[in-house]
């Protein structure tokens, strides 16, 4: 009996060395993803016809109006259908980047000017273009124009790029009002509104407030979504030039950013200028810091990480009620380098907008610029990808985004409370799992404010989480968490929550929560607080025994000569595809050709180690890859087992 109770325990130790693991990777691949709520539907485009979409508005009719990079306008007739019916409206215009409709005629922004399109003898075409307003322009290939946008008044809101001339990471305002908002009337006069924009590619009206979303660069550590009240400065000093003409709403000087932080206009012993880098031994100034010392500096409302949730962000929406269920009123927000869509919920705290930034939808064949909503509630997206890049292969495309009316188990909303977080749920969620401390983890970061191109996270930290209190009806946690940090990002992980009905995994664990500001009100007292943690109760025990460790010896060499010896000579696409969309790679890379960043077979040529490609995952050198242009964000929510099976992957490729 003695030797039959061995033989079985070994069998069981042998089974659980080579099958702990299989639980749950069955139970995540079971629980669905994004694509099984989301359907993305091309809109059929006759043939030669090359879009490169720049502007998108829909006409009270339902019929689609489309401003393409190349200068035409279309509307298209039952855009929904299996067959519209395309027709050019214009043509001959510079890159338009904007479209809008207002009483029976098209407005659309070209590099230099807002214009007005009306088709007056009712033939289906444009014969009148009519300059609502110019601006001026150097000739720069960057200063492109985005807009407009109509205000409540029925005024217009134009955003405008700085230039980049050489040395080019050091984007200037070369000509007046680049790097501005204007409002602009329709009877052609034009108001400085606000500054601080480098490339402000996503102007948008929300409930009658005017937002706009900027790219990482130079002075901006990472994308993020910006409310643009009237005389503010919110990040790139460039535009400050012209802050000292007398129209000018902004009350700063390039003077007041430079005095407290260096601008980096240097020069080498040949007299070249010097690209500015990451100095690790400067004190990391962000922007919170910044805004104590000059006031008019407007903090982002939500950042947009770089990298996780895109890489150039576009266009922001709203979600219009009776819209995608239980996202109706909040934002989406395109980013056109990772051909993706994230998902934005406001709140007021203190008077001033923050909130949480969640993934929404990837895939799309092409670099996400501009959305409009269909009238059967579908989402149409434009796209494009030259000179620019993109996750999507495509140079250009017009998608539709589809609700299959199934409401997925998600994050609906985080909250910022006195004390912590509340997360609401789309469905109830399982108590266990959600009273369980071990369900979750938050840690906050943030960017430098610096003329560096872009920002590594700096001044990471693990924040403790007290206790979780779960409401009744299971769709509401509220996490007490300590060390919150106002002006810093806090990232919220909650991977081991499930879903009371199937026990589903969140389709997006991760939220990302802007915290301007800590709201006052009610702290809950620790007696109301679940602080239960299944991996405090999962603490090693006693001593085993002489004959159970001898056993479990048995069982671990048996366990590891199995794993030597792989079921399968190398894992597939397929077997990491998941975690590839998960943790956004496919996002800049592809397996066999350059796209935002190398190809996977490319870094499998440079010979790495799979901890090797671990550590520049969470640690990147850009260094290491100096012909492209975007560096590749420090990606340490990566976890190190999901980083070493994509590691062992990318190694196969040799």
């Amino acid at each position: 009996m003695k030797n039959t109770g061995k033989k079985f325990l070994l069998k069981v130790l042998l089974a659980g060395a080579l099958f702990a693991g299989m639980g749950t990777a069955a139970k995540a691949q079971e629980s669905p993803m994004e694509e099984d709520f989301f359907k993305i539907m091309r809109v059929r485009v006759p043939e030669g016809v090359l879009l490169e979409v720049g502007g998108l508005t829909v006409l009270p009719n339902g019929n689609l109006g489309i401003a393409t990079r190349r200068g035409d306008i279309f509307i298209v007739e039952n855009p929904t259908s299996a067959r519209p019916h395309f027709r050019k409206f214009a043509s001959g215009l510079h890159e338009v980047l904007g479209l809008a409709y207002k009483d029976g005629a098209l407005y659309c922004a070209q590099r230099g000017e807002l214009t007005k399109l009306t088709d007056t003898n009712n033939d289906g075409k444009a014969d009148e273009y009519e300059t609502v307003y110019a601006w001026p322009l150097s000739g720069n290939y960057h200063e492109y124009s985005f807009g407009p946008k109509i205000a409540p008044d029925g005024s217009f809101f134009v955003t405008t790029n700085l230039g980049f001339p050489e040395p080019w990471w050091h984007a200037k305002s070369l000509a007046p009002w680049r790097g501005w908002t204007l409002r602009i009337t329709e009877d052609g006069k034009m108001e400085p509104w606000a500054t601080g924009m480098r490339s402000p590619a996503g102007p948008g009206m929300v409930d009658g407030e005017l937002f706009y979303t900027e790219n990482q660069g130079d002075w901006v550590g990472s994308g993020g979504l910006w409310h643009l009240k009237k005389g503010a400065f919110t990040a790139h000093p460039g535009g400050l030039r012209w802050a000292d003409q007398p129209e000018s709403p902004v009350k700063l000087s390039h003077e007041q950013i430079y005095s407290k932080i260096d601008p980096r206009f240097d020069k080498n012993e040949k007299g070249g200028d010097v690209k500015p880098e990451d100095r690790k031994e400067d004190p990391a100034v962000t922007m919170y810091d910044m805004k104590k010392q000059l006031p008019a500096m407007q903090l982002p409302a939500v950042w947009l990480p770089h990298g996780v949730l895109g890489i150039s962000n576009t266009e922001v929406v709203k979600i219009p009620e009776g819209h995608f269920g239980p996202f109706e009123g909040q934002l989406l927000v395109g980013d056109q380098g990772q051909s993706k869509l994230s998902r934005v919920v406001l709140e007021k705290v203190n008077g001033e907008y923050q909130g949480v930034a969640i993934d929404f939808r990837s895939g799309f064949q092409s670099g996400v610029l501009r959305m409009a909503w269909a009238n059967d509630g579908s989402l149409f997206v434009g796209e494009t990808n030259r000179g620019w890049g993109s996750a999507g292969d495509a140079a250009q495309g017009l998608q539709r985004l589809v609700w299959n009316n199934k409401v997925p188990f998600e994050m609906r909303t985080v909250r910022a409370m006195p004390d912590g977080f509340e997360v609401e749920f789309t469905t109830p969620v399982d108590r266990k799992s959600a009273e369980d401390l071990a369900s979750y983890t938050v840690e906050s970061f943030i960017y430098k404010y610096h003329p560096v191109y872009g920002s590594p996270t700096v001044n990471k930290e693990q924040l403790p989480i007290k206790g979780v209190k779960l409401s009744e009806d299971g769709l509401k946690a509220r996490l007490v968490v300590d060390k919150l940090r106002e002006g810093y990002i806090h990232l919220l992980r909650l991977e081991g929550v499930r879903a009371k009905e199937n026990y589903y995994t969140l389709v997006h664990p991760a939220a990302y929560y802007t915290l301007n500001s800590i709201p006052e009100g009610q702290k809950l007292a620790l007696n109301e607080l679940s602080t239960r943690s299944s991996e405090k109760a999962a603490a090693p025990k006693a001593a085993p025994s002489k004959t159970t460790k001898a056993v479990a010896s048995t069982a671990k060499t048996a366990a590891a000569t199995t794993k030597a010896t792989p079921a399968k000579e190398a894992l597939t696409f397929n077997d990491v595809k998941p975690l590839l969309a998960k943790n956004t790679c496919l996002a800049c890379h592809n397996t066999n050709k350059k796209q935002v960043g190398p190809a996977f077979k490319e870094v499998a040529a440079r010979n790495y180690t799979n901890q090797q490609i671990v550590e520049l995952i969470h640690t990147p050198k850009p260094e290491n890859w100096p012909d492209y242009a975007t560096p590749m964000p420090p990606m340490p929510q990566v976890p190190k087992s999901e980083a070493l099976k994509i590691a062992a992957w990318i190694n196969s490729l040799k």
